[in-house]
């Protein structure tokens, strides 16, 4: 998409090109979701018909397939998917109300403490089972209510860990699809050795190379990477 400017010598409007960071979406199904040691025990969870109390809290590293596990299961289970940043208190005293199975995600970080509170108080008076996804289990995540937090560290845990060496060599290039990117084997092999052993260092880094390559209308290379970067890529050993 293109803005117009005025040039300074000529006075003819001149058109410039704007760069906006829209971000494509991905689908969340199960078959683009990328197995390995380090989520088969949270997959093995999921799979459970049951859990105590019909509550799992899922958490992990940004990057590591949390949301993605979050949004499959509820699909599978017909969830209500709800992101617990939004949660608010009501001017007019009302709350949100969920029939049927719940997805919670950053559950960590709730907008509103009672929401979520009465939440669970209704999915478990209904029999509904609820997943919970956050970047910290409930023990080390700060709640303000006694009972929410009484209630959230009886909740049964799993999580996902940081991928490992093939994980990350598969999600790199599926990120990099994701985002239509045509990129050289020898630039996503030099990604892979110098970038952190990280999910969300290789969420980050596409993020970045994808909007610098639109902008500057050039190829993903690895002098684009040291520029783009600095902060991410680790030194030749």
């Amino acid at each position: 998409m293109t803005k117009r400017d005025v040039d300074g010598v000529s006075g003819r409007p001149v058109a410039t090109q704007m760069a906006f960071p829209l971000r494509r979406v991905t689908a969340m199904t199960s078959d683009r979701f990328i197995n390995g040691p380090s989520n088969v025990a949270a997959r093995a969870w999921l799979a459970r018909s049951q859990w105590p109390d019909g509550r799992l809290w899922l958490w992990g590293p940004s990057g590591t397939g949390k949301t993605h596990l979050l949004t499959v299961w509820a699909h599978e289970h017909d969830a209500t998917v709800l992101d617990a940043r939004l949660f608010s208190k009501s001017s007019a005293g009302g709350r949100i109300r969920v029939q049927g199975n719940l997805a919670i995600d950053n559950a960590d970080s709730p907008g509103d403490e009672a929401t979520m509170l009465h939440l669970l108080n209704d999915a478990f008076s209904q029999g509904d089972r609820v997943l919970m996804a956050g970047r910290l289990p409930p023990s080390r995540s700060h709640f303000m209510l006694p009972d929410l937090a009484s209630r959230l560290r009886a909740t049964a845990t799993t999580a996902t860990g940081e991928p490992e060496d093939d994980l990350r060599a598969t999600l790199l290039l599926s990120l990099l699809a994701d985002r239509q990117l045509v990129v050289s084997q020898s630039v996503t092999d030099w990604l892979w050795r110098h970038l952190p052993r990280t999910g969300n260092a290789l969420v980050s880094a596409v993020e970045r190379l994808d909007e610098a390559a639109l902008v500057r209308k050039q190829p993903i290379t690895r002098a684009l990477a040291l520029e783009m970067l600095p902060d991410l890529l680790m030194p030749e050993e």
